[in-house]
């Protein structure tokens, strides 16, 4: 693979199967989220709130893909393959959109999500 290559071709896969991507995906892997704690003379610090790490993304509808099987989805293994070499693994993960489909060009509006961390494979 390319060093210079950051951007591009992606893969998504659930459970192993992979799927016809869209467009671009976004992810989170997990972490806390940290907010300033601001006083009235500084900044003292912060505090950290859970947040879910996240897939998401739009797949491309086919005769073979079942919305209502994947708006089901629980407990699933999904992965991102970037185009800079990395693959972010969800475990555990669940359908967390709307199952909404559009015809204009078959796009599916995915999400998935998870309690625990993502992965960052390098």
């Amino acid at each position: 693979m390319s060093q210079n290559r950051r951007a591009g071709i992606i893969y998504l896969k659930i459970d192993g199967d992979m799927h016809d991507v869209v467009g671009d995906f976004s992810y989170n892997l997990g972490k806390p989220k940290r907010e300033p704690l601001i006083g009235g003379d500084s900044v003292h610090g912060y505090s950290e709130t859970p947040q879910p790490a996240f897939i998401e993304g739009e797949v491309r509808d086919s005769q073979d893909l079942d919305l209502g099987a994947l708006a089901t989805i629980d407990g699933a293994t999904v992965t991102l393959e970037l185009s800079n070499g990395k693959v972010i693994v969800l475990r555990n993960a669940w359908f967390a959109g709307d199952g909404n489909g559009s015809t204009g060009e078959a796009n599916i509006a995915v999400r998935f999500e998870s309690r625990q961390e993502a992965e960052e494979v390098k």
